[in-house]
C-alpha cells in the first residue's frame, strides 16, 4: 500500500490496540496513529476487576506490548489525548492537546462508559466505578480487611470483584434490582448455581432491591439505603449497573447513533471512511437477527482483526459473522457463553461436569449455550452454532443426547 496513506484509530482498548497490531501484522506501510485518552499504554483489562485488585499482578504486567513496540512499527502512540473533533469533509481529527491528525481511513474503538445511576450521594467520597487501569488503583488501594464494601448490580464486573474481595478479608454485599443475578445476560439455571457460588463465598446478596441512596458521613460513604428500606453500612460503594456506548464524537459528527454507533455488516458507518468497533459498535448480527451491539474483549478483537484486514485488502470483502462468546472468571467459577441467548424461551440443561451446561433456544433454535468450568461444551457449543447442525429441545432433552458427539466434526 502507499505509505502516504494514513489511519487513525480513536481509542486504546482491546479494540484499538488490536487494529494497529493487525494493520502492521497484514502489511500497512502508511502512516499510523492510536489516540488513547487514558494516560497508559493499552493494557488488558479483564484482570482489572480481578487478578489486579487482589495483587497477582501489577499495572506493567497489564500492558500488551513494552513501549518499544510502537515505536519499532512505527506507530505513534498519543496517551493522554482525547479526539475531541472529527472533521469529515476535511478528514480530519483535533486533538485535546491542541494537534490534528489526517486521515484516510478511521476507525472509532472508543468503547463505553460506567452508566452513573441517579442516586442521591453518588458524588460521596469512596463512591467508585470500576472500568479502567486508574478506577482500579482507587480501589485496590481501599480494599482492605475489614472494609464493608457495597456492590450496586449483580452484573459481570460487580460479581468479578465480589468474588475476590472476601479473599482480602472485606465483607461483600451485592444488591441487585432484579430477581436474580446477571438478569438478561444468562438463564435462570446458570444464575442460580452463581447465586449459591456467591453465598457459599460469604457474599450477602439481595436480589430484587435496588440502591435507593447513598449515606455519608464528612463527606464520604457510611451506608446505603436500599429500595426495599434497609440501611447497609458501606465504607466503599462501587457502581456496576452496566455501561453507555461513547457516541458523542459520532453523533457531533453527523454520524447515525441508536444505542451505539451505527455500522454495516462491514463495520462501516454510513461514511465509507469511518468505521467503528467493540462496546461502542452496533451491527447486524446474523446470530441475534437484528442490529445488536456486543460487550466483550472477543468481540472488540474480532471486529478489529475484521477492519484490518478490509483496510490492507489482507481478506476478500465478507460481512463480520463469526459466532459471538464471552467469559467471566468469578472466583473458582468460570462462566462460557457461546451465542446469543438474550431472549431465548427455553432452556435445556445437560451434564457438564460438576455444573451442568444450559442450551438456551428461541422459538425452537439453539440460540446460545452456557457452561460453567466446561470448556470442552464451551467449544461444542461454539462448533454448533457455527454450523446449521443445531440440535432442538426435544433432542437435547433426550436421555442419550451427548453435546460433544453431536458436534464433532463429521468426517468424509
Amino acid at each position: 500500500m502507499s505509505s502516504r496513506r494514513r489511519v487513525v484509530i480513536v481509542g486504546g482498548g482491546h479494540g484499538g490496540f488490536e487494529t494497529a497490531r493487525s494493520l502492521r501484522e497484514n502489511g500497512f506501510e502508511g502512516a499510523l496513529t492510536l489516540v488513547s485518552e487514558e494516560s497508559f499504554a493499552p493494557y488488558e483489562r479483564p484482570p482489572l476487576s480481578k487478578a489486579y485488585l487482589v495483587g497477582q499482578v501489577c499495572a506493567t504486567d497489564l500492558a500488551f506490548r513494552e513501549k518499544s513496540f510502537y515505536r519499532d512499527n512505527d506507530i505513534e502512540l498519543l496517551v493522554g489525548d482525547k479526539v475531541v473533533g472529527l472533521d469529515r469533509a476535511d478528514r480530519t481529527v483535533c486533538l485535546s492537546e491542541g494537534g490534528v491528525r489526517g486521515y484516510d481511513d478511521l476507525v472509532l474503538a472508543v468503547g463505553a462508559s460506567p452508566v452513573l445511576p441517579d442516586i442521591p450521594g453518588s458524588g460521596l467520597e469512596g463512591v467508585e466505578v470500576l472500568r479502567t487501569l486508574a478506577d482500579a488503583q482507587r480501589l485496590r488501594a481501599r480494599l482492605a480487611p475489614g472494609q464493608r464494601l457495597v456492590v450496586v448490580g449483580g452484573g459481570f464486573i460487580g460479581l468479578e470483584l465480589a468474588s475476590c474481595a472476601p479473599g482480602l478479608g472485606v465483607d461483600v454485599t451485592v444488591v441487585e434490582v432484579a430477581d436474580r443475578l446477571m438478569a438478561g445476560k444468562i438463564s435462570v439455571p446458570t444464575a442460580q448455581h452463581f447465586l449459591d457460588f456467591h453465598r457459599g463465598n460469604g457474599v450477602v446478596c439481595r436480589l430484587g432491591t435496588g440502591a435507593r441512596a447513598i449515606e455519608g458521613a464528612g463527606g464520604r460513604v457510611c451506608a446505603v439505603h436500599t429500595t426495599g428500606g434497609s440501611r447497609l453500612p458501606a465504607d466503599l460503594v462501587v457502581l456496576a449497573v452496566g455501561v453507555r456506548p461513547r457516541t458523542e464524537l459520532a453523533r457531533a459528527a453527523g454520524l447515525a447513533v441508536d444505542d451505539g454507533i451505527l455500522v454495516d455488516t462491514d463495520l462501516r458507518t454510513q461514511d465509507p471512511a469511518i468505521s467503528a468497533i467493540g462496546d461502542c459498535a452496533r451491527f447486524p448480527s446474523p446470530h441475534a437477527g437484528a442490529p445488536v451491539r456486543i460487550e466483550s474483549v472477543q468481540n472488540a478483537a474480532d471486529q478489529a482483526r475484521h477492519v484490518a484486514a478490509r483496510i490492507t485488502g489482507a481478506a476478500t470483502a465478507q460481512a463480520f459473522s463469526p459466532v459471538p462468546w464471552f467469559w467471566s472468571q468469578q472466583g473458582t467459577m468460570k462462566l462460557q457463553i457461546a451465542g446469543l441467548t438474550t431472549g431465548h424461551d427455553h432452556v435445556v440443561t445437560v451434564p457438564g461436569g460438576r455444573h451442568p451446561s444450559a442450551l438456551c433456544f428461541r422459538e425452537e433454535r439453539l440460540v446460545g449455550i452456557e457452561t460453567i468450568n466446561a470448556p470442552r461444551h464451551h467449544l461444542s457449543g461454539r462448533r454448533l452454532l457455527a454450523s446449521e447442525r443445531r440440535p432442538t429441545a426435544a433432542e437435547a432433552a433426550a436421555p442419550d443426547f451427548d453435546l460433544d458427539l453431536i458436534a464433532a466434526p463429521r468426517r468424509g
